[in-house]
């Protein structure tokens, strides 16, 4: 079994209940009361599921392939955009850097 990972399509604040992302669960499952972690695009913030929802009815947990929405404690909407990830604690390290190699077509080839 894979550990969860979800990518953040939305976020939205909820008066009186916190902050809510939302997006289809890559792999793994969540259930409330997991720790989680926010990665990518800022630092690493950790984080406890409050609630999971999927076509605004209330789950125990979410599994891979649903579109959820998952509420989290103590994070506030700045601190969240599109793009990053919800990940189990400690399964994704973030990287800052890459290495990479890029070929140029030539003319002949059909570049420019």
């Amino acid at each position: 079994d894979k550990p969860f990972l979800m990518a953040i399509e939305d976020v939205f604040s909820i008066a009186g209940r916190g902050t809510v992302v939302t997006g289809r669960i890559e792999q793994g499952k969540i259930t409330v009361g997991d720790k989680v972690e926010i990665v990518g695009l800022r630092d690493t913030q950790e984080t406890t599921c409050t609630g999971v929802e999927m076509f605004q009815k209330t789950l125990n947990e979410g599994m891979a392939g649903d579109n959820v929405g998952i509420l989290l404690r103590g994070t506030k909407k700045e601190d969240v955009e599109r793009g990053q990830v919800l990940a189990a604690k400690g399964s994704i390290p973030p990287h800052t850097k890459f290495e990479g190699q890029v070929y140029v077509l030539s003319k002949d080839e059909g570049g420019r």
